[in-house]
């Protein structure tokens, strides 16, 4: 049915690549492009002989000409960027000069600025429109299937959503002292952000981790929860009939605030760049080289996430309660694909929003979030490709 062009070469892009193999009917051909070619090389020898073809190439997804050259040499229907955020602009570049269809997990983010919003990516709207081509931004787990369960819940069990808090927890243990299960930078500079919800019209700023609840989590029990920004709130809040607040809040365990904490006091948190040894160097990227890779816990990493969004709203004038929710096993992740859940959890959707995409079924021009598309195709996918949800309609209620 296509030709898709997976960019990134990390854990995650390894969930996508072994998904579209699963998936041979849709996924004809796939291409692994990275700026390091023996990380794609090393994914197609796993993966080789089966019904899918599988090629390799090196690109420097930064440079626009680099990702076109690729792009009009391979021919793909559509772009998986799977790379790091600071390259969405890029990608989304190339696709509009070389007529490809683009989907990513993560919304742009500046380099040096340490914010992601989608300001940078809506404003290609228009472009994507007039080209006839369909871009869908952040087709991972959150953003991704908390924006599906959004629209899912919106279409089937409410006429307006009153409340919506987004619970993100990850009860796995790897064994270091410290280490982040995704790209470190990314997962760092998120977390040290101040935390900002959304209530009433306006974004209320919170200072970092300073809002704590304990919320027991089915399957994996009490746990602390801290809020935080997540780029899926910025167009929930735009998409979502009724909304008067919306919160993300996320599991630490108090070991690995404690090491944040000292690092951050100590100034290996920062992105200013110091001069160490006569040259210029960013601590947090100093960290990241010393830290885990987090493609490389997977082996060591046992429990179970549970991921799901709680929804208070109304229906025919009657209040309404409603959770929605994945539990995904990190062995059996990893069991299957040789990745731990956090990158099975974005990796499996963003083959899913390809695959609508492919079908017909989520492909319209412009510039979509996916809670603007049907949800019910991606639902049904979910529970087909390795990542079932279960739902509760007497929630315990976040005040």
């Amino acid at each position: 049915m296509g030709k898709a062009l997976i960019i990134g070469a990390g854990g995650v892009s390894n969930v996508v690549v072994h998904k579209c193999c699963q998936n041979p009917d849709v996924f004809e051909e796939i291409c692994i492009a990275s700026r390091t070619k023996s990380k794609c090389d090393a994914m197609k020898e796993k993966l080789d002989g089966g019904k899918t073809k599988i090629t390799t190439a090196q690109v420097d997804a930064d440079n626009t000409v680099d990702v076109v050259n690729l792009i009009n040499s391979f021919k793909p229907d559509i772009v998986i960027n799977v790379a790091l955020p600071y390259q969405d602009l890029t990608i989304m570049d190339a696709c509009l000069e070389t007529g490809a269809h683009y989907l990513d997990t993560a919304n742009y983010e500046p380099p040096d600025i340490p914010k992601f919003e989608y300001k940078w990516q809506w404003a290609y709207k228009e472009r994507f429109r007039k080209a006839g081509l369909t871009a869908i931004l952040g087709s991972g787990f959150d953003p991704g299937v908390t924006g599906v369960f959004s629209a899912y819940a919106m279409k089937h069990y409410f006429d307006e959503i009153n409340y919506i808090d987004i619970v993100d927890a990850n009860a796995g243990d790897h064994g270091y002292p410290f280490a982040t299960n995704f790209n470190p930078e990314i997962n760092i500079r998120e977390i040290t952000a101040n935390g900002r919800y959304w209530e009433e019209g306006q974004w209320i700023e919170t200072p970092p981790l300073a809002e704590k609840k304990v919320y027991d989590l089915p399957q994996i029990g009490e746990k602390d929860i801290y809020l935080l920004y997540h780029e899926e709130l910025e167009s929930l809040a735009q998409n979502i009939k009724g909304l008067r607040r919306i919160r993300f809040w996320m599991t630490f365990s108090q070991k690995y605030i404690t090491h944040l904490n000292v690092l951050e006091n100590v100034g290996m948190t920062s992105i200013e760049p110091i001069l160490f040894e006569g040259k210029l160097i960013q601590p947090l990227q100093f960290l990241k080289a010393v830290l885990p890779d987090p493609s490389s816990l997977g082996s060591r990493t046992k429990g179970k996430t549970n991921i799901g969004c709680i929804f208070q709203g109304k229906k025919d004038g009657k209040p309404v309660t409603y959770y929605v929710y994945n539990v995904c096993v990190h062995e059996e992740a990893y069991a299957e694909v040789g990745s731990q859940a956090i990158s099975y959890t974005t990796g499996v959707p963003a083959m899913i929003g390809a695959k609508l995409l492919l079908e017909g079924k989520w492909k319209k021009p412009g510039v979509f979030n996916v809670e603007e598309f049907d949800p019910d195709p991606f639902m049904e996918e979910l529970n087909k490709q390795g990542l079932p949800w279960h739902e509760d309609f007497n929630p315990v209620l976040l005040d």
